[in-house]
């Protein structure tokens, strides 16, 4: 994959998805637990070191005045560790759980009170896992106020988002992603 210092375009990353076979087609039950006849799966792109480049390029158009950048294992994880390679800040590893030894944490990295953390994923649909990260982080005293996903579904994480305070920016949106597909 030729890389370039440009950010890529929301195009550009859609194409990106579906050259990596990220995108299918079919019948798949979502983790929001909803039907759909595409599924992303971003971690197909993040593999190849050129797409995540391009991907942690996209990104990091979005960060802005974030003092650290945050994502939830598994599928934001190399996304916020290649964008903080890019910009030079901090990052947070959110946990699924909390780990049932030592300090019991939800998260890796340290969190200064106040500190101003973008939280970034690979797909939302409803916005659910995304709440439960600012949740993570807000406890441990970050103010989250931006998200930025590689693909918004379109399916109210948008607007859930915005009812706690959070403004979300896509890399490119599913109907975007469909319309590369032709």
């Amino acid at each position: 994959m030729v890389t370039s210092s440009e950010p890529p375009t929301s195009m550009e990353i859609a194409r990106l998805l579906l050259d990596a076979g990220a995108v299918r087609f079919g019948d798949f039950t979502l983790a929001s637990g909803q039907r759909s006849d595409v599924y992303v799966d971003v971690k197909k792109a993040w593999t190849d070191p050129g797409r995540l480049e391009r991907l942690a390029q996209g990104l990091a158009r979005h960060v802005g005045d974030a003092d650290c950048l945050a994502g939830m294992e598994l599928g934001a994880v190399p996304l916020v560790v290649a964008t903080a390679l890019v910009v030079h800040r901090p990052l947070i590893v959110i946990r699924k759980a909390a780990k049932e030894h030592g300090t019991r944490q939800r998260y890796e990295g340290e969190i200064a009170p106040g500190a101003r953390a973008l939280l970034i994923e690979d797909v939302s649909t409803t916005g659910g896992s995304a709440i439960e990260s600012i949740e993570v982080l807000r406890a441990a005293g970050a103010r989250v106020d931006r998200a930025v996903v590689v693909v918004d579904r379109e399916q109210g994480a948008r607007e859930k988002l915005a009812s706690v305070g959070v403004h979300l920016t896509a890399l490119a949106t599913l109907t975007q992603v469909r319309g590369a597909r032709a």
